[in-house]
Parts: structure tokens; C-alpha cells; sequence
């Protein structure tokens, strides 16, 4: 068993490849460490170790420190029960926002002004809406309550942000995500009325596209977001991005 030191602590520990080894996952486990004392030394195994699902780790908690550690290295959490896995997919799935894809139909919904667009009025609305909207395949959700909580915590110190859809002064569609230098790393979106997330999601890339972003992590292969303009690149690419900003 290797340790991987953070400071004077070992209390993270990888098993070298015995769990599932044919597909060489790493597993974290966690005792007592809840944050980072040397900001620069990760605890995370390098993202080649990930399997070809892109899972890396298993284990760990949502300490603010230790998102914005994974979100630097082009990693991200998804809970399998009450378990956080950490994935770093080879290719990402991300778009560039100057090749955002706008149907003939959505500029028409766009020019009608049906819709009225916002930016961090009701982070917490929108995640827990994410959390409990139900969609195609899933019998469940992976925003846990933990999830959640580390999210809010992470928007009210300004690395997480959420962009909403309104119809009529109700909430009907929106996005959260998490923003590293140039990249913003969209996490969910959720719709209770057709086309309000792909209006949250095109209003919003305009906006990132005036601040500045130059990419969108949209983590893993969605039809919704390919036909936006999102696109296939190798993690490799993905990673300079992050180096860069």
C-alpha cells in the first residue's frame, strides 16, 4: 500500500490496483481529513490511472478545499449511493463557446422574449431542482444532500454559479457550475418547461463568452448539449486549458 502524504498527514491512502484491478481503479479511504494543508500537493493518483469509464477514485469527502484541488486537475465527483467517485474522462466532452450551435427555432424563442435570463438569483433553487427533476434512465439522483451543501458552500465563496430560466416570475429552467480561471465546468441543468435549460445555457454561454471563458467542460457525451455545438476532446487537450488558466 502506497501513501500519499498531504503535509505531516497519511490519512489518505490508495490501494495500488486490488480493487478491480482488471481495470486498474484506485480507491481512496479516508479516515480523518477533511482539508488541504499544502494546496499544491494533490490527493488525487495522476488522471491516467482512470479506468475507461474515466473513474479514478472512490472515497473522500466534499471539503471545499478538495473540489477546487479536483476541478484544477480535470476532476469532478458523481455519488453511487452515499459514496462520492471521482471521474476524469478520456475524451471530455466540452465546447468551445464561439462554436455554440443556435437552431433557427431557438433564436426565434429567443427574439420573443418569452423567457427572462439571470445569473446567480437562486443558486439553491436550481441545484436542488436538478436534484430532484426526474429524467430518462435514471431511477435516481447523484445530488445528495452533501453534494448540494458543498456547492452552496462553494457559490457563496464565488467558484460556483448558476444561471436561470423565468417564465412568468417563476423558475422553470437552469444550470450550476463551477468556474477555474477561463473554464467554467457546468455539473446540471434541469427543464420543467420546454427549452427553458437550452435558453439558460445559450444566454449564459454569450455571457462567458463576453468574460472571457474559452471553455466548457460538459464532462461526459449528452445528444442535448451536442447539438448545442459540444464536442469530443482528448483529456490531454482538456488538461492545458486548466494548466493555462
Amino acid at each position: 500500500m502506497t501513501d500519499w502524504r498531504i503535509g505531516e498527514l497519511t490519512d489518505y491512502r490508495i490501494k495500488d490496483k486490488q480493487i478491480n484491478s482488471n481495470i486498474g481503479i484506485f480507491s481512496f479511504i479516508l479516515s480523518h481529513l477533511t482539508h488541504l494543508p499544502i494546496p499544491h500537493i494533490s490527493p488525487f493518483p495522476p488522471v491516467e490511472y482512470a479506468d475507461k469509464d474515466g473513474l479514478l477514485a472512490v472515497g473522500g469527502d466534499l471539503s471545499t478545499e478538495r473540489l477546487l484541488v479536483a476541478y484544477q486537475q480535470g476532476i469532478f465527483p458523481w455519488f453511487e449511493g452515499e459514496i462520492p467517485f471521482w471521474y476524469s474522462p478520456d475524451p471530455r466532452f466540452v465546447l468551445i463557446p464561439e462554436k455554440l450551435n443556435i437552431s433557427h427555432s431557438m433564436k426565434q424563442l429567443i427574439g420573443s422574449k418569452k423567457f427572462r435570463f439571470t445569473t446567480n438569483k437562486a443558486f439553491v433553487e436550481v441545484i436542488t431542482q436538478c436534484g430532484v427533476i426526474k429524467r430518462k434512465g435514471q431511477r435516481g439522483t447523484w445530488i445528495t444532500d452533501e453534494m448540494k451543501n458543498a456547492y452552496i458552500k462553494l457559490h457563496e465563496l464565488g467558484y460556483a454559479h448558476s444561471a436561470e430560466t423565468w417564465l412568468e416570475g417563476k423558475l422553470v429552467g437552469g444550470l450550476y457550475g463551477v468556474r477555474i480561471g477561463r473554464v467554467f465546468c457546468g455539473e446540471s441543468m434541469f427543464s420543467s418547461v420546454s427549452n427553458a435549460s437550452k435558453f439558460a445555457f445559450i444566454s449564459y454561454v454569450k455571457m462567458l463568452i463576453e468574460q472571457g471563458i474559452e471553455l466548457i467542460d460538459c464532462q461526459v457525451y449528452t445528444e442535448h448539449l451536442s447539438s448545442l455545438g459540444a464536442r469530443m476532446i482528448p483529456r490531454s487537450e482538456y488538461l492545458k486549458y486548466l494548466a493555462v488558466h
